[in-house]
């Protein structure tokens, strides 16, 4: 059946606005580093796992597709997705581990010139550039907007920049082999990462926090909006994915500011500036550029 043209962004614009409210919710667990990947880890991979056994139609060649390269590869991405960003969520501004994550399509276009051979254009590595200027400049940001060096923030970004390095090597591995199965391997490396995080908190760790708020985003938020996104991707270029996705970058800090008052500082707020710019102005030019092509 025939789609309309903008079911795609509509599919796509919908995942990301569930998404965006994620790290308030973490925020409101007041749960430890290693406490939320395991509830956050279990939850959602417990819940597309219950998935993929409903709507699997293949099951045994689902699960030996898990059992190849490019299979493992994506369990091992989704087992630091969930580490890196629950770590760095725990230990850091949230507004600077989400400027991090957004070099997710930069981080994209490498991978694919190193796995995919296709070329990294000039536009590439300017967008790395000013995009690493403003993860700098949010990083040096300073208690009150003082030019100084703040170690959270350092953290925070690298766990975010590790975050967005092996999403976009899961969104190359998939497009190399689109027939894997999303729902059991990103399934069990969520479920993976929870188990390992369970064994370093420890029991007593997982219930000093409010459950209730890390069970929203392990049970709703993360299962409907990674689902939603990866099916909008089926109708609609990567690109116009990509650049939704930086909604996230701009309304996650919004709503942590708002549910908890943790304000960016003004450094934060132009680093984070510039990174959305530069990335928005990075994803239209490349869409333009292979609409014009195709």
């Amino acid at each position: 059946m025939t789609r309309h043209p903008l079911f795609g962004i509509f599919l796509a614009a919908f995942g990301t606005l569930v998404l965006t409210p994620d790290t308030l919710f973490m925020r409101w667990s007041e749960l430890s580093g290693f406490s939320m990947v395991a509830w956050r880890g279990l939850l959602m991979g417990s819940a597309m796992l219950m998935a993929w056994v409903i709507f699997s139609r293949d099951r045994r060649g689902d699960l030996a597709a898990l059992l190849t390269g490019f299979g493992l590869t994506i369990v091992v991405c989704q087992f630091f997705n969930a580490t890196l960003f629950g770590l760095g969520i725990s230990v850091a501004p949230v507004a600077v581990v989400l400027f991090g994550l957004a070099t997710v399509p930069v981080f994209s276009a490498l991978l694919a010139w190193i796995i995919l051979g296709e070329p990294t254009r000039r536009a590439t590595w300017i967008a790395i550039a000013a995009v690493m200027t403003g993860i700098a400049i949010a990083v040096f940001g300073g208690e009150e907007g003082d030019v100084g060096f703040d170690l959270n923030a350092l953290y925070g970004a690298l766990f975010g920049l590790g975050t967005a390095l092996v999403l976009a090597l899961n969104f190359v591995v998939m497009r190399r082999r689109p027939q894997l199965p999303i729902l059991l391997v990103i399934g069990v490396g969520a479920v993976l990462a929870g188990i390992t995080a369970l064994s370093l908190a420890g029991p007593v760790a997982m219930v000093d926090g409010e459950i209730w708020a890390i069970a929203v985003t392990g049970l709703v938020i993360l299962p409907v909006s990674f689902f939603t996104l990866s099916v909008a991707s089926r109708y609609t270029h990567a690109s116009n994915v990509s650049l939704l996705l930086l909604l996230e970058t701009v309304l996650g800090p919004a709503w942590v500011w708002l549910g908890t008052g943790e304000a960016p500082t003004p450094m934060m707020i132009l680093g984070g500036g510039i990174v959305v710019t530069s990335l928005a102005v990075y994803i239209l030019w490349t869409g333009r550029r292979t609409a014009r092509r195709g």
